[in-house]
């Protein structure tokens, strides 16, 4: 791609790519922040050159947006020849968003910076989501945090980005929750209400989807082609082709807890029989424990001793299958296991997952390295985090929302 007709200019990024015509500054301003954002840094005459904007246009920019305080001057640093540079780089209070992970087994609400660091959260959890407690929790998590922040940044908060599962309603039997208790999420109109609640635009993704998308946008790993596992109450996922999201034609892309994993007794069964943490939850149950103690004290998971190690056995096989089935589909570059887990649980669960999918039968298929995902437990809080954000600032479509509120 070149800049213009000129066939000598330099290459520009195509993802950021800019105009100079000044009906777009809007999207000039979100080309730039979406270029700070990715390399974490930027002098003025390398923004100019990935965007192809003019380096007055990119100057005008810089300016304004420095004025906004959504970027914070560096020190100026001297090269070898010529006028120093001075890098640029996104303010941390330049904007702030809530996230808000409504789970099967918890909820939790977060406050995240422009630069995508979590600044204060509140958890609680239970044994089922119920619509009355949801929006108690929203509205007294919401208040305490914004009370709690300087009022001079009260103003910059960009939304709420809220990620859950779809059809929550949907899922009462395989949770254990009461039918009638789960048949209020039916007419609940989440984005509706919670902007009622708290008084800002609301943003929704699935659960999974934000969580993938967090590991995408905010993960330390370096492929821009990867199939993305995240093993919460249920197991589910997301895919990243070329450095995007893949939505859908329908937006079920990547609803790998629903993939067809063969039954070591026969038959076949989905994903999220095998490897989510109500399977473990299950077996805790069954032997006479408490479940709801691995929530609470990550020491509980040490104790589990032959219960942990079956349900290893059975999720790795699971994620096993599934990580080969996903590699016919695309060729992807690895597959990213993240989950709601001890890290040394989740690393043993990979460790087990690679040991089972290198001894499948993988016949013309590209090989595919497994890694731990970089996020964590947060992911799906902080990809829901990271929609208002999207959605104001940055062209970086990568993160999917939609403004309801």
């Amino acid at each position: 791609m070149t800049n213009g007709t000129n066939p000598e200019a330099p290459a520009v990024d195509g993802r950021a790519r800019g105009s100079n015509q000044s009906g777009l500054r809007a999207h000039n301003e979100r080309a730039v922040l979406s270029l700070i954002r990715r390399h974490g840094e930027m002098a003025k005459a390398d923004i100019a050159r990935r965007t192809g904007l003019s380096a007055q246009t990119a100057s005008v920019i810089m300016r304004a947006l420095e004025r906004e305080e959504l970027v914070i001057r560096e020190e100026p640093r001297r090269g070898r020849v010529g006028q120093p540079s001075v890098p640029m780089r996104l303010n941390p209070d330049g904007a702030l968003s809530f996230g808000l992970k409504i789970g099967r087994r918890s909820i939790e609400l977060v406050l995240m910076d422009f630069v995508g660091r979590i600044r204060a959260r509140r958890v609680m959890r239970y044994s089922y989501p119920r619509v009355s407690e949801t929006c108690d929790f929203v509205k007294a998590a919401h208040g305490e945090l914004t009370a709690e922040l300087d009022p001079s940044l009260r103003g910059r908060i960009a939304g709420l980005g809220v990620a859950m599962p779809f059809d929550l309603w949907s899922w009462a039997a395989e949770i254990g929750a009461p039918e009638e208790g789960m048949a209020p999420w039916r007419d609940f109109h989440v984005e509706a209400e919670l902007a009622r609640l708290t008084g800002v635009s609301v943003y929704m993704a699935n659960d999974a989807t934000g969580a993938c998308a967090a590991e995408n946008v905010f993960g330390r790993g370096d492929s821009a082609d990867f199939v993305y596992f995240f093993v919460g109450a249920f197991a589910g996922g997301g895919i990243i082709i070329n450095g995007d999201l893949i939505l859908g034609r329908l937006g079920n892309a990547g609803a790998l807890g629903s993939l067809p994993i063969p039954r070591r007794s026969g038959g076949a069964g989905q994903l999220i029989e095998f490897a989510s943490i109500n399977v473990l939850e299950n077996l805790i149950r069954d032997a006479g424990g408490d479940p709801a103690s691995i929530f609470e004290d990550e020491t509980v998971w040490d104790g589990l001793g032959d219960i942990l190690d079956r349900w290893i056995d059975d999720a790795s096989y699971g994620l096993a299958y599934a990580v080969l089935a996903s590699s016919a589909v695309y060729d992807f570059e690895c597959a990213i296991i993240d989950g709601a887990l001890p890290r040394p649980v989740l690393q043993r669960l990979i460790d087990a997952t690679g040991t089972k999918h290198a001894a499948l039968v993988q016949k013309g298929l590209s090989p595919i390295e497994l890694r731990a995902g970089s996020v964590g437990p947060s992911a799906r809080s902080l990809g829901a985090a990271s929609l208002p954000l999207f959605a104001r600032f940055l062209l970086d479509q990568r993160v999917p929302y939609a403004e309801r509120g």
